[in-house]
């Protein structure tokens, strides 16, 4: 039995738009200057408590809570609209439903979004049931810390060389590592390829049927 473990935002979904958006409108809530889109983009696979830290340089955790709280509330209300910009990636269905139809295979999920993001996207997508395990930011610590990775091993009953994290930022990558399981890069999220590599990923794919066929040669 193998566990495959996938991050979310830039891996399974682009959310670029809406995280950018979100962000603008929580530091214009607290009247601190609006990082640039790269910056932002930098941080996607933290939490959010972790990802403002990292660009403000703020240590005040009253600070740091309220500019959560605003995103969270503008991140929901984006997500409410009917013209939301959350997408799969193209073939990101197709491979989940396909890996997760085997006998040989279990799912994970490690991802820096809520419980509540992420019951809420997989019921958009009709991907209910699909994981045998979800890990948020509500359940351990922020990538790249190895909790995620434990507690899904742990809960899929895995051992780390039977498991695998997928995902497209070096977080992913050093949560991998500091996990021992081994890691595989993708090349259409938000950190480039040489990062990945760098920080552990054994290759960097280009699509999901690249993917498919790298996790299951056979």
């Amino acid at each position: 039995m193998r566990l495959i473990v996938f991050d979310c935002d830039g891996t399974l979904v682009d959310s670029q738009h809406m995280i950018v958006e979100a962000m603008n409108a929580a530091f214009t809530a607290s009247r601190l200057p609006v990082p640039d889109r790269a910056l932002i983009l930098r941080q996607i696979g933290l939490s959010v408590a972790k990802a403002m830290e990292a660009m403000t340089g703020l240590t005040d955790g009253k600070a740091i809570a309220a500019l959560c709280r605003d995103y969270r509330t503008a991140f929901g209300a984006l997500r409410d609209r009917p013209d939301a910009q959350e997408p799969l990636f193209p073939g990101a269905h197709r491979a989940l439903q396909e890996l997760g139809a085997r006998d040989d295979v279990l799912l994970g999920l490690a991802t820096g979004k809520s419980r509540h993001g992420v019951d809420r996207l997989l019921g958009r997508e009709g991907l209910r049931g699909v994981f045998t395990t979800i890990q948020t930011a509500d359940d351990a610590p922020s990538k790249p810390h190895p909790a995620m990775l434990h507690q899904a091993m742990d809960e899929a009953g895995a051992m780390p060389e039977e498991t695998v994290m997928i995902g497209d930022t070096s977080f992913d990558m050093l949560m991998a590592r500091a996990a021992g399981v081994s890691a595989l890069g993708v090349g259409w999220g938000y950190h480039d390829a040489g990062e990945l590599i760098e920080a552990g990923a054994s290759t960097v794919l280009a699509d999901f049927a690249e993917l498919s066929r790298h996790l299951l040669p056979n």
